[in-house]
């Protein structure tokens, strides 16, 4: 299975900056998805930002234009850069790779998350 370890986070002050990376291990089959969620307290997990192997973004409204992700596919890698950092960032971030060429085969992995926290 695949297996994802995240690092990076830390605490910031509002307009500064951040960068995530993720790396994963193991067989990560072809089609998929590495992006990133985030969680904050009392609220859902959400998406913040995905990029698929052939390099197709999506981003969150929230974070569009300020939040830019990318991936290494030969070291297996996804990193998500974050600049323009507000309060309402704060949450746990985690790393996700999703994938499969069919149901069978289909795989959704998650790692640990890590802290992010931005104060005004």
């Amino acid at each position: 299975q695949v297996q994802l370890v995240e690092s990076g986070g830390g605490l910031v002050q509002a307009g500064g900056s951040l960068r995530l990376s993720c790396t994963a291990s193991g067989t990560i089959v072809s089609p998929n998805v590495m992006g990133w969620y985030r969680q904050a307290p009392g609220k859902q997990r959400e998406l913040v930002a995905d990029i698929t192997n052939r390099g197709i973004t999506t981003y969150a409204d929230a974070v569009q234009g300020r939040f830019t992700i990318s991936r290494d596919n030969a070291k297996n890698t996804v990193s998500l850069q974050m600049n323009s950092l507000r309060p309402d960032d704060t949450a746990v971030y985690y790393c996700n790779c999703k994938g499969g060429v069919a149901v069978e085969s289909f795989f959704n992995s998650w790692g640990q998350g890590t802290q992010v926290t931005v104060s005004s």
